[in-house]
């Protein structure tokens, strides 16, 4: 499979299947398809295949290159090919049984430590913290089940992650400290090691917790979502005030004091910031260097949903942060935009790049009361109630449904270029808008790709940048 697009200038190839990515010249970028089709009908050799392709051209209308040029061109396509650099087979697809039938090890917990907040974010999937449920704090008892859980279902792994979720985990801190110390306790007995996560939005955060936080959390998501307006009218107190005056002089001193490494900052644009790209440069210039806005994922009553209509308006957008983000690169004012972050030289292991987060098989979410979900999205849903911390997994049919979840199990992945990127994306968005979690969810992937598409662009670019220093 070859994907073809132009941006900002550059004719981009990629083949999927490999995952090599070529910037080709325009005669190169419009021989390459015409190649794959005389490839696909049994024409093989370079004399036949350029009489095919000579045809072809003319047909179009289009003007010919010269016999000698032409020949060149589809000289250096058919040496890509014998490479393995394109026009390349899927190998992956007579694996996935393989991955079905492996063993579950579970690798990693996401803990809602509160079912409660302190902000009333208007497109919160978790109700203000209730999760379709009651307000409610984990105990230490039940957190701990949770780590006992982790470590004994584990396997030979010996890095296990736990992120504190809620809700807004920093109103049961000492709760989040005392498991904490307690997951340290197992390492060494256990040969394990813990690495924790906790994702916040703010309003707690005190000096005393950025101690503890950076002694102890591997990274911390700090919930912003860009310009003061825009982030106070979705993320206010419970009395209708704004959060962003309190919140964002913690998060410079979160960043500060971590070097700005190993935390980011993480908004929500809504149809009311269709320019989220003023949002990205707003938090970078405010001095975040490790940032994420993602689109808000909501049922079309929310008034603040994306709708189809917005896509185009949205596609222009990330062309136009892509730009910026280039800019700001090359004048090392630069800033990392988590859905710009793709690694084309290794990446994922094959089983991430199939089947994704894991969710229902290695990563779980425990509810304050020790009940088992496939990840935090599917909480308080109780057809996917998989177990709890006394009894474990007693779902296991749950389990194994999570298990064939993949790019193969997807009609709509089996043919899109960036399944391997996105893994299959979301299950719970797949399942909330399509009713299966082999679904999917078609706004969400129209996004996805045009992200991929920016990413390697940028690569590209950058890419360009570095040849001229050394020129």
């Amino acid at each position: 499979m070859v994907h073809q697009y132009v941006n900002n200038g550059y004719h981009i190839v990629l083949d999927v299947n490999s995952g090599c990515v070529h910037v080709v010249d325009k005669a190169a970028y419009r021989v390459i398809p015409i190649v794959e089709d005389a490839l696909k009908q049994h024409i093989e050799t370079e004399e036949e295949i350029a009489v095919y392709v000579a045809g072809k051209l003319s047909e179009s209308g289009e003007e010919p290159a010269s016999a000698t040029e032409l020949r060149e061109t589809i000289e250096e396509i058919l040496s890509l090919k014998e490479a393995g650099m394109l026009y390349t087979d899927d190998i992956y697809e007579k694996y996935i049984d393989r991955f079905k039938d492996r063993q579950t090890v579970v690798k990693a917990l996401c803990l809602h430590i509160a079912h409660d907040c302190n902000l009333a974010c208007k497109y919160c999937f978790a109700e203000e913290g209730e999760y379709h449920g009651r307000r409610a704090f984990m105990s230490y008892e039940v957190g701990k089940k949770a780590l006992d859980f982790l470590v004994a279902n584990s396997g030979n792994r010996v890095n296990l992650e736990v992120d504190f979720f809620g809700g807004e985990p920093l109103m049961n801190w000492t709760v989040v400290k005392d498991l904490v110390a307690y997951g340290r306790s197992l390492e060494g007995p256990h040969n394990k090691k813990f690495r924790f996560t906790l994702t916040t939005n703010g309003v707690l955060l005190d000096e005393d917790i950025l101690e503890f936080a950076n002694k102890e959390m591997a990274n911390i998501v700090l919930s912003i979502d860009g310009r003061k307006e825009i982030h106070d009218l979705m993320r206010p107190r419970r009395g209708g005030q704004g959060s962003y005056d309190e919140v964002v002089p913690k998060y410079k001193r979160v960043a500060q004091s971590r070097n700005q490494m190993n935390y980011y900052v993480r908004g929500t644009f809504t149809r009311n910031n269709l320019d989220f790209a003023e949002d990205v440069k707003h938090l970078a210039d405010e001095g975040f260097e490790q940032i994420s806005v993602e689109p808000v994922v909501a049922p079309d009553t929310a008034d603040y949903a994306l709708r189809e209509e917005d896509i185009p308006a949205i596609l222009k957008e990330y062309d136009k942060l892509a730009l910026e983000y280039i800019r700001r690169k090359k004048e090392r004012k630069g800033f990392n935009f988590f859905h710009f972050m793709i690694d084309l030289e290794g990446g994922p292991c094959v089983a991430k790049r199939l089947s994704g987060c894991g969710s229902g098989t290695e990563y779980l979410a425990v509810t304050p009361w020790g009940d088992f979900y496939p990840c935090h999205q599917f909480v308080g849903q109780e057809e996917f109630l998989m177990g709890n911390v006394d009894e474990g997994i007693i779902r296991t049919d749950i389990r194994d449904t999570f298990k064939t979840c993949n790019v193969y199990a997807k009609e709509k992945c089996r043919d899109c270029f960036a399944k391997f990127y996105c893994s299959g994306g979301c299950a719970a968005n797949a399942y909330h808008f399509s009713g299966s979690i082999n679904g999917a969810y078609d706004l969400g992937c129209e996004l996805q790709r045009k992200r991929v598409e920016c990413a390697i662009m940028i690569k590209a670019a950058l890419a360009d940048e570095e040849k001229e220093k050394i020129l």
